[in-house]
């Protein structure tokens, strides 16, 4: 399922399970190329949680994690951070990273 952070909700979001935070804008083309790319992982993985951060209606929690380029991406396991990439390649290489995740 793919959920919106807020300020407030983000740390009741990622503290179990697998979770995939992005933090986006709305008007950045590789974050609009990676909202694809989750799409399919949540019809593929639906144990896998994914969380969306707009950068700009969440200010507090994009500073608190020094967002300075976008999309940028959080792979939490178990509430603690497992991964973390800047920008987006292609989908091969966001899939090996997960699987990193998942399989570690």
């Amino acid at each position: 399922m793919i959920t919106y952070a807020t300020d407030e909700n983000y740390e009741e979001l990622v503290k179990d399970g697998v979770v995939v935070v992005d933090f986006f804008g709305k008007t950045c083309v590789p974050c609009k190329m990676l909202a694809k790319v989750l799409e399919e992982v949540d019809d593929e993985f639906p144990f896998v949680n994914i969380v969306k951060v707009d950068v700009d209606d969440c200010p507090q929690t994009s500073e608190r994690f020094e967002v300075n380029g976008i999309p940028d991406i959080y792979f939490y396991k178990d509430g603690k951070i497992a991964a973390h990439d800047v920008g987006f390649g292609n989908k091969q290489t966001f899939m090996d990273r997960l699987s990193e995740v998942l399989y570690s």
